[in-house]
């Protein structure tokens, strides 16, 4: 039974001295590990090979290059940064002759038997190492085609590749001013010997660049050439001043504008020409804006140097810096242009605390249609945001699950004097990730209508095909609306609901089922794991929107799911239920079960006592606890197949148990003698610090993200544990939540 865990590092076999101390560590280990961190801002051209809504890379040479003669190559070349050595699972749908190389080893190439099938997927798994990885394609012009779409195989796993030149020289630039995409050559008449991707240095394209005639537009004109006359943009730079000085402004424009450093209106500036004044800046950053009005349709023009004239060391300008990224090909960030919007409302985006991951005009009454994001000095440049945290600022469901964990741990904390500071800790971090979350859905639905998504912003919500998506994470949010500043969390609970409640499928029971995915796996198919991802959403939608039907739904799901994966002689349910073959797997899986009965709860907290499903209900909960206390080993765990010995213990399932008993012993749910429950939650606590949880906080021997098998070695052998895997953390802090108050009662 221990063998997944004997050669992991410091496993517990130690006294925690309370279920609180336990609780603290956990929590503690998680938001040490995954700090809050701004997205990263990088420059972003809408170039020939871009993404498309698979979120896979598109390269078509027929059109970049028209006149190419037949049989010539073409080389593209983008980096993949791993965090660790492994594979990378890569996906081609070649649209003729395609050769691979990754880190100068050549990797695959089509054959004649594929090119016959062109347009049909090749999954390739890519071998990384650590750091940075060259990926290089090589395209044939053929008469059949000259390209090929690439990438993720998989839209919702979200990863991209960066420009290998960027503009640097060859040099290895700073992460954060990384250019996502592919750089490629012009076409060669022979392909190169020996190919290693330093030899595309010299070959590759350039990015672009603005021509005479849109130079003499003017910096506003050039980057806006649909604004008419009376439109506005915004401008904004940013400098640092070691101490508070007066500087001189100096430039010139062509219409008016109004000049503000942070909040303060500084300048107006009504007649076109030069001018120059002097103001007094503050110590450390400032950010400088520009709010411009267009003169005319074919010059629109603006230039600023800021400098200090008492500095005789260093008599030139002040650097102007990037508000996002520090760069100096970019100081400057625009927005526009906004035709309805006025300027007094535009004043409010020149505040130094304008919120990075918003759309710039959402603050704006008029802007409903004039909202959009920031852009650069070159043709088709933007600024877009990435996530390259690991954990913090994503939305997914099993981080739904984990943040639950977190706020309720710090609930329980707010009580304590001991942990009421490290409770209110936990909470303002909890809070912090889900606003980032809240605010920045607009963001990323402009992201995915102009650039395709997936940057690891919100790349699921935008994207919804299944209740994976949106659900779990969602309910979250309306959970820590509750008593959290959250922003505006109706809209982000509206948009999920709309996809639950009005677009999501569901059989003739009303059960939600995955007909038709873009993980085409799971197509046909009804999942134990879908009550969650369902229900306790739709119990705090109901709980907002106080629409009875909204419950009335989610207590409809248990009917359905029931009437496919009970398996009445075991009193366990099933993983999933296939359509195809019209049967269900037979196979208890411990997580699949755990969010059975855990979702059973959280209805049950909140369904009335004289609601029709009620006794339903009780009644499936009761049998369905029945049937996972017979399940448990003598050490107190469950295992990954339930009535599978065995196979390995299994955390988060014994942890999804325990809360379930805890919940319903202390609302009394059960109908019989309920210290046998008590003992199994208490004796499961004690076998998960034994053998889950070590004394640096870290979750050992949670299952983690699952497909589905009709064998049971599938669950047994091939889905192994994962160390600190989110499926696990939030819910062992549940389970400890729960018991606490059971004790307390």
């Amino acid at each position: 039974m221990e063998k997944y865990f004997n050669d992991t590092a410091s496993i517990a076999h130690f006294s925690k001295g309370s279920i609180e101390a336990t609780l603290e560590t956990i929590a503690c280990r998680y938001t040490g590990a995954n700090p809050r961190r701004e997205y990263t801002a990088r420059p972003f051209f809408t170039g020939e090979i871009k993404r498309n809504k698979e979120y896979r890379y598109e390269a078509d040479f027929e059109k970049i290059f028209p006149d190419a003669s037949l049989f010539s190559y073409v080389y593209a070349w983008g980096k993949y940064f791993s965090e660790a050595d492994g594979e990378l699972k890569f996906l081609l749908i070649p649209k003729g002759p395609v050769k691979l190389w990754m880190n100068d080893e050549e990797v695959y190439g089509t054959t004649a038997e594929s090119e016959r099938y062109d347009n049909e997927p090749v999954t390739i798994n890519l071998p990384v190492t650590k750091g940075w990885n060259h990926l290089v394609l090589r395209f044939t012009k053929t008469k059949t085609g000259f390209g090929a779409e690439f990438g993720t195989w998989l839209g919702k796993l979200c990863y991209y590749f960066f420009r290998g030149l960027n503009g640097h020289g060859g040099a290895e630039p700073d992460f954060t001013s990384l250019i996502e995409g592919f750089d490629y050559t012009a076409p060669f008449s022979h392909p190169i010997e020996n190919l290693e991707y330093k030899k595309l240095v010299v070959n590759c394209n350039d990015l672009p660049s603005w021509s005479k005639e849109e130079k003499d537009r003017g910096v506003f004109g050039r980057i806006f050439p649909e604004a008419k006359a009376g439109d506005k943009a915004i401008a904004k730079t940013e400098i640092f001043l070691p101490v508070s000085t007066a500087c001189v402004f100096s430039g010139s424009q062509t219409g008016s504008c109004s000049i503000y450093a942070g909040k303060t209106l500084i300048k107006t500036i009504n007649e076109a020409g030069t001018f120059e004044f002097e103001y007094k800046l503050d110590a450390g950053g400032t950010i400088i804006s520009v709010m411009s009005t267009c003169p005319n349709e074919t010059h629109w023009d603006f230039s600023l140097k800021i400098k200090s004239p008492n500095d005789e060391a260093d008599p030139n300008s002040i650097t102007l810096i990037n508000p996002y990224f520090s760069s100096d090909e970019y100081p400057w960030i625009y927005a526009g242009p906004f035709t309805k919007t006025s300027a007094e409302e535009l004043a409010g985006e020149a505040a130094p605390d304008f919120e990075k991951d918003q759309l710039i005009g959402s603050h704006c009454a008029a802007s409903s249609g004039e909202k959009t994001f920031w852009r650069l000095d070159r043709p088709g440049a933007w600024v877009r945001l990435y996530n390259d945290n690991p954990l913090y600022g994503h939305w997914n469901y099993p981080l739904g699950v984990t943040l639950y964990g977190l706020i309720e741990t710090a609930r329980f904390f707010g009580k304590d004097e001991i942990r009421k500071t490290l409770g209110q800790s936990i909470g303002s971090y909890v809070e912090a990730h889900g606003l980032k979350s809240v605010q920045t859905l607009e963001y990323a639905l402009f992201d995915k209508e102009h650039f395709g998504g997936a940057t690891a912003v919100h790349h699921l919500l935008t994207s919804i095909d299944s209740l994976d998506d949106c659900g779990s994470f969602g309910s979250l949010i309306l959970e820590l609306s509750k008593d959290r500043q959250v922003g505006n969390f109706a809209l982000t609970a509206d948009y999920t609901a709309e996809h639950i409640l009005n677009k999501q499928d569901r059989r003739e029971e009303g059960c939600f089922w995955r007909r038709e995915m873009m993980h085409h796996f799971h197509n046909g198919t009804l999942w134990a794991d879908d009550l969650y991802m369902s229900v306790p959403f739709l119990c705090r939608y109901w709980q907002l929107k106080k629409d009875p039907s909204i419950l009335d739904v989610a207590a409809q799901q248990f009917e359905g799911f029931k009437k496919y994966l009970f398996m009445e002689d075991k009193k366990l349910m099933a993983h999933v239920f296939d359509f195809r073959r019209n049967m269900n797997t037979g196979i208890p899986w411990g997580r699949g079960n755990g969010w059975t009965i855990f979702s059973l709860t959280e209805i049950l907290m909140v369904l009335p006592e004289d609601h029709p499903k009620r006794g339903f209900l009780l009644g499936f909960f009761r049998t369905l606890a029945e049937g996972y206390l017979a399940c448990q080993d003598d050490n107190g765990m469950w295992h990954q197949v339930l009535d599978m010995p065995s196979s390995y213990i299994e955390s988060s399932c014994t942890a999804m148990f325990i809360c379930a008993f805890s919940r319903g012993i202390r609302l009394g749910w059960f109908d019989c003698e309920v210290n046998p429950y008590r003992i199994a939650a208490e004796k499961a606590w004690k076998a998960l610090e034994k053998f889950s949880i070590d004394k640096d906080g870290n979750i050992h021997g949670v299952c983690r993200g699952s497909e589905f098998s009709f064998n049971p070695r599938y669950y047994a052998e091939h889905l192994l544990p994962r160390l600190n895997d989110t499926h696990g953390i939030g819910i062992v802090l549940l389970a400890g939540v729960e018991l606490l108050k059971l004790r307390k009662g």
